[in-house]
């Protein structure tokens, strides 16, 4: 008899995840650093919370590792936001541990505040998991993001009027190198959690989660129901298709503006005006993100609202002034030029 169909469910996808990794593997030729060298076998690592996703994660990696010669280790990242918080973070290293995983480390953070606790949060949890990752040499880090997770960040870009690439969601391969991957975009919530159930695995249910002071959590327990009682079942299914289709197109206009910058810079490097002008909105404006970030503002702090200012410089010409942007970023138009630089 095998296994119950959840725990089959998030082993196979585990599995597939695994494969392409030891693909990628093989093929790195023995320059590159320790992590892709094919002369070891590669280390995953499991991002663990100690919940239910990342807890049926980090089983379906320990039972699937030792069957394609892969080392697999955990890290928790505790964020201190909690009392009690460390000792959260000691059991879930000791319930990896007991799963087999080695190695095993818990890191405590320091959460700010810029963009809000979620984003400072985040920031602080994926700025420890690249360190952890890089002390270790693992060739990637898995993370737990389930079907409804995507449904959720994909009705957060859309409630922010952000472009398409925020409507795309998460991507299944992301970070540096492709560094993260996440083998449960395509598996519901719930089957995490039933997993668990049948393999007797403890949880520990973040009250965050249901903490209304959250975007997120309000999205989850009202937003998502709301919307499943009025458009009917298939909600949750039907935004993480969005973002599939979303990505396609998003990776597809971000080549086309990677192609058509060299076009519209001047023999100075500078960006002509009356060249991007001529370009499609959505291949223009990429270009303007990519240079604004390439002057030193924040990705993460640009929103859609400051590039269609700097759009206004080339669309909208009136004489105005200078555009402030996040990073102490400066884009004026001068001589036909637009100038994009730290003020």
């Amino acid at each position: 008899m095998g296994p119950h169909p959840a725990v089959a469910a998030i082993r196979l996808a585990v599995r597939r995840v695994l494969h392409d990794l030891l693909t990628e593997h093989h093929r790195a030729p023995a320059a590159v650093p320790h992590a892709l060298s094919s002369e070891s076998p590669p280390l995953v690592l499991v991002a663990c919370s100690g919940g239910a996703d990342s807890m049926a994660l980090a089983s379906a990696l320990a039972f699937e590792s030792p069957k394609l010669g892969i080392r697999a280790g955990g890290i928790t990242v505790d964020h201190g936001l909690q009392p009690g918080s460390d000792t959260r973070a000691a059991e879930v290293v000791q319930r990896l541990r007991e799963l087999g995983l080695d190695p095993v480390d818990s890191v405590a953070v320091t959460v700010g505040r810029t963009g809000g606790p979620e984003a400072a949060a985040r920031d602080a949890r994926y700025a420890a998991l690249d360190t952890a990752a890089e002390r270790h040499g693992a060739a990637a880090v898995l993370l737990g993001h389930t079907r409804d997770d995507q449904a959720e960040t994909v009705l957060l870009g859309l409630a922010r009027g952000s472009g398409i690439r925020s409507l795309s969601g998460m991507a299944a391969v992301s970070g540096a190198g492709g560094r993260y991957r996440r083998p449960f975009l395509e598996l519901d919530r719930q089957t995490a959690r039933k997993a668990c159930m049948v393999q007797s695995l403890p949880v520990w249910d973040d009250p965050h989660n249901t903490d209304p002071a959250y975007t997120r959590s309000r999205l989850r327990h009202e937003g998502l129901p709301a919307l499943e009682k009025a458009l009917g079942k298939g909600v949750v299914e039907a935004l993480a298709r969005t973002a599939r289709l979303s990505r396609d197109d998003a990776d597809a206009l971000d080549s086309w503006a990677r192609q058509a910058e060299a076009t519209v810079r001047d023999a100075a490097g500078f960006l002509e005006c009356a060249k991007l002008y001529a370009l499609p909105p959505a291949v223009r404006r990429r270009v303007l993100r990519r240079a604004a970030i390439e002057a030193g503002a924040p990705a993460g702090s640009l929103f859609a609202r400051h590039i269609e200012e700097i759009d206004r410089l080339i669309t909208g010409w009136r004489g105005q002034g200078a555009i402030n942007l996040p990073g102490k970023v400066v884009a004026r138009r001068q001589g036909g030029r637009l100038v994009i630089r730290q003020g």
